[in-house]
């Protein structure tokens, strides 16, 4: 087993949480300062790395740079005073696992450290899993078609538009268009430009200087910026803003660019792969995208068979799906019957592999044994009218929403015993709405005075597990998910007695 590495000049408290986590059967190496432990990095490696923020001779974040270049998925925890959090934590926002206040309850502390012990076993899980399994699986022939030009594109700097129904796969195309082409050791940048704000999608892109506008305290690199060099995915680009599309034909044209409130221009070595689930020559005729960006992007492009199309694959992406779900939850995989495939074979998949995925997630936590039966399959394949309706590819219509997975185990355990079972989000955008107004009746027929605030904190304390299970408990993460800020969601977890 690896050990969890401590460093701290305070030798008060490496002794404390040395002996703590001994008595734990935790291995520990401690060190007192930054210069030492980047020397054993040469060595050795930790399994969990325990940061002080401030130390003489290398701080903290500087540190959490080095470690991170070298080992990125180390969990690395940084222990900071009260009054350094808040610079804390926009600073590690890309980096650190979780933070722990000084001064510390130390029973909290080694909970912590156990939790970034099991992220870190569950990474090298993944990895192992990543090296053996291919990046895209599919054998039906639209997808070695797929398979086919991605290979004639290995060589290739060119802008490709990658067209398909949502969940189809178009990220993990533009991940491999990256990963066989010539700009392979550079960064590949990902980011979806119809969900983040208008107001806050161009400084995204282009980055700002410090004072460009409220609450801009510092300058900030854009993802052109971050991408230098390496491979730019704009997922959802036929949802751009006009004026938004007006500058990025400029940085298409000739690489230049300006950051918010910036008056120097920048050039940036980039290359763009797009993605859109809209007809984007329809999105042209009705004025909400620009032609000549239209042409600029679609110098080649690739169109992603939905799973409906590729329904010879249906069976070994399934098998594919329910492994790495046994596999990130520690348990047997499970595996279907001849009469469960077939009900996965003959269902339309409206939000393809990614609904096919969250299903074989949902079957690894739901299903009663090993062995899945028709009966184990949720109502949406095994009552079809409840499922979403499926959209031509060619449609310029909203994004399908995938099959919504159950309430993490954490959350059911959180919520009072005499809270009732999460409605089913699947069975029609205002079902779970039907079933809030019909809890909230039962309640107030029954003479409950706390309905606003019982029925709150259980929603909220749903959203909230939710999004820290879908995360693996990274709590700022899991609020820029759910749209809140970091000292909220701390605030809330601590009023809900949620501190998992």
């Amino acid at each position: 087993m690896k050990s969890i590495w401590v460093v701290d000049d305070d030798h008060s408290i490496r002794f404390v949480l040395e002996k703590a986590l001994t008595r734990e059967g935790l291995p520990v190496r401690c060190f007192s300062n930054a210069r030492d432990l980047l020397a054993a990095l040469d060595e050795d490696s930790p399994q969990v790395l325990v940061s002080d923020i401030r130390m003489p001779g290398g701080s903290g974040l500087d540190l959490l740079a080095k470690v991170k270049a070298r080992l990125p998925h180390l969990p690395v925890i940084i222990m900071t005073a009260y009054s350094d959090l808040d610079s804390a934590v926009s600073a590690f926002q890309g980096g650190a696992f979780e933070y722990l206040p000084k001064p510390f309850d130390l029973a909290a502390a080694v909970e912590l450290i156990r939790r970034a012990q099991t992220e870190s076993m569950r990474e090298a899980v993944g990895e192992a899993a990543a090296a053996e399994v291919p990046e895209m699986l599919g054998q039906a022939p639209a997808m070695q078609d797929v398979f086919r030009a991605i290979g004639r594109l290995s060589q290739s700097h060119v802008t490709v538009l990658i067209t398909g129904e949502s969940g189809s796969g178009k990220e993990l195309v533009a991940r491999a268009l990256h990963k066989h082409s010539p700009r392979s050791e550079g960064p590949f940048v990902a980011i979806n430009t119809a969900a983040i704000p208008k107001d806050l999608l161009e400084s995204e892109l282009f980055g700002h200087e410090r004072g460009a506008f409220t609450g801009a305290q510092a300058t900030r690199r854009g993802r052109f910026e971050q991408a230098d060099g390496g491979t730019l995915f704009l997922d959802e680009i036929g949802d751009m803003p006009l004026e938004l599309q007006t500058r990025l034909l400029r940085v298409l044209s000739d690489g230049q660019f300006y950051r918010v409130g910036g008056h120097s221009p920048l050039r940036s070595n980039v290359r763009v792969i797009a993605a859109t689930h809209q007809n984007l020559e329809a999105r042209v005729r009705q004025g909400a995208f620009r032609e000549d960006l239209f042409h600029r992007l679609n110098v080649i492009r690739l169109r992603l068979p939905p799973l409906r199309e590729r329904r010879e694959d249906i069976a070994v992406l399934a098998k594919f799906f329910l492994q790495r779900s046994a596999a990130e939850l520690g348990v047997e995989p499970k595996r279907l019957t001849d009469a469960a495939l077939a009900l996965l074979l003959d269902f339309e998949f409206p939000g393809n592999v990614r609904q096919l995925e969250n299903i074989c997630h949902w079957l690894s936590v739901m299903a009663p044994s090993q062995v899945v039966e028709p009966k184990d399959l949720p109502q949406e394949l095994l009552q079809p009218g409840l499922g979403l309706s499926i959209e031509s590819p060619d449609a310029a219509a909203t994004e399908a929403a995938p099959l919504p997975l159950p309430l993490p185990a954490k959350a059911a355990q959180a919520l009072p015993a005499a809270a009732p079972a999460m409605p089913s989000f699947g069975a029609g955008p205002d079902a779970w709405v039907a079933e809030v107004s019909r809890e909230a009746r039962r309640l107030l027929a029954a003479g409950e005075t706390d309905v606003w605030d019982s029925l709150t904190r259980r929603f909220e304390a749903s959203l909230i597990l939710a999004a820290l299970d879908l995360t693996r408990g990274r709590r700022i993460e899991a609020a820029q998910k759910l749209g809140i800020g970091r000292n909220t969601i701390t605030r809330k977890i601590q009023e809900l007695g949620l501190d998992i």
